[in-house]
């Protein structure tokens, strides 16, 4: 991997973190740091200047002043039209090469930085789309940091066209949570006739007949569509990840007791042709030792070691969740997603380190930004299969021209192409034929 160097004033825990992230991860380039100007001056490698003021004819990005702060400040983010897309983090110098922070810009979306400041939670105690800037500024569905990184790129080759840049290859993702491994068989007596019970006072006459089909004639339960997910895998050749909600049955827990013989059976079928994760029940985010015990008991289902999670209801808080997760041994996070929109909420469609700002600090922990949620497509914003298809279009397209990674979310249940999701199965099946395209 050739080096290039980077010179800045002072080499702050963000300045390497963000560089490291744009020419490692992105730009598949080292990057060298130095804050003495004999040394950058007189050094041959491609260089870059990163400060308040040029200190040669050499590639210079003006910063706003936030890669050369601590802690969480009200920030005046000024959004602009810049090559007909919205920017923040405006400079006003005339040698700069760009009009606008962007490292500082990076580094504000992929940390969540907005999310360490106050907020109006949700019903679901969530940091919700409609509050997000990129929401705000209309550039949630694209993956701007990975937009923004091939701009560097391009600015780096105008000056030295002789570099050579190894691409990155875009990849497909996909993931399932099982909230509920079965509509209706599983559940034991007690929660079957409460089910009974319930529906009767709905009026919901077709669950009745549907529910007495599954549990006295056999059919084959709804939610059950396991042997088509794997059929899929065959098909197209993937490896999925499966994240398994295994805590104690509660109001927003309403997965299948976790000692079931079938259930157990179920994911130790599954873990033969995917890799399985950890999904933290509802209360987890609260209550610091349901974590350990869930994962635990799912590691003796499997026989094997969890290290990836995904949040139930998609219930994030920074930075508490994170490190919660990371001292439970969980390397690898799935929830970086926004429930009530598709999109990108951290900016970009490639993993990257965790940096924890009330500890300014970069860690280890890696963080997996999905693209789109079933559920955000048919409950929160009620679309139409077509619809949907167009729109999950869209958001691979905007994957694959920055070569990311395209992860969707989608369950078991919206698979059935039943009730609520009569004609879901085709969405996904689209979007399975679109992302391996």
């Amino acid at each position: 991997m050739d080096e290039i160097l980077i010179y800045a004033p002072k080499l702050t825990a963000r300045v390497r973190y963000v560089f490291r992230l744009v020419f490692i991860e992105l730009l598949r380039k080292k990057p060298v740091f130095t804050s003495n100007v004999d040394e950058f001056q007189s050094s041959d490698l491609p260089k870059i200047i990163y400060g308040d003021k040029p200190i040669s004819d050499d590639i210079f990005f003006n910063s706003s002043g936030l890669l050369f702060e601590k802690g969480i400040n009200d920030v005046e983010l000024e959004p602009f039209d810049y090559e007909g897309m919205r920017v923040i983090f405006p400079v006003y110098n005339k040698y700069s090469v760009l009009p606008f922070d962007v490292f500082a810009a990076i580094f504000y979306f992929v940390s969540r930085y907005e999310e360490y400041q106050p907020y109006k939670v949700d019903m679901h105690g969530r940091f919700t789309a409609h509050l997000s800037t990129a929401y705000k500024l209309g550039i949630l569905e694209k993956p701007v940091v990975n937009i923004w990184a091939l701009k560097i790129k391009d600015i780096i080759l105008n000056k030295y066209p002789d570099l050579k840049f190894t691409q990155l290859q875009y990849k497909f993702v996909p993931t399932y949570d099982i909230d509920s491994a079965y509509a209706y068989t599983q559940k034991g007596l007690i929660r079957s006739i409460g089910g009974f019970i319930v529906s009767l006072k709905r009026f919901e006459w077709q669950d009745i007949v549907d529910r007495i089909r599954v549990l006295i004639t056999r059919r084959k339960d709804p939610f059950d569509t396991f042997d088509l997910q794997i059929s899929y895998q065959k098909k197209y050749g993937l490896r999925p990840i499966y994240f398994i909600l295994f805590g104690r049955y509660g109001q927003y827990n309403k997965n299948i007791n976790t000692r079931n013989k079938s259930f157990r059976f179920l994911i130790k079928m599954l873990s033969d042709y995917a890799s399985i994760g950890i999904h933290p029940s509802y209360y987890t985010v609260e209550d610091d030792s349901l974590l350990p015990t869930e994962k635990k008991n799912l590691e003796n289902a499997i026989n094997k070691s969890i290290d990836c999670s995904r949040q139930h209801f998609l219930r994030l808080n920074l930075p508490s969740t994170y490190r919660q997760l990371i001292n439970n041994d969980i390397t690898d996070d799935f929830s970086m997603g926004f429930a009530a929109q598709p999109g990108f909420r951290a900016g970009i469609c490639s993993s990257y380190n965790f940096y924890d700002i009330d500890l300014e600090a970069e860690t280890n922990f890696r963080i997996h930004p999905f693209a789109v949620m079933d559920g955000t497509l048919r409950d929160y914003l009620d679309m139409t299969p077509a619809d949907a298809i167009s729109k999950i279009s869209q958001l691979i397209d905007e994957v694959k021209k920055v070569n990311g990674t395209f992860i969707s979310l989608w369950h078991n249940e919206s698979l059935s192409d039943t009730k609520r999701w009569t004609g879901w199965l085709h969405v996904y099946e689209q979007l399975l034929r679109k992302a391996i395209d």
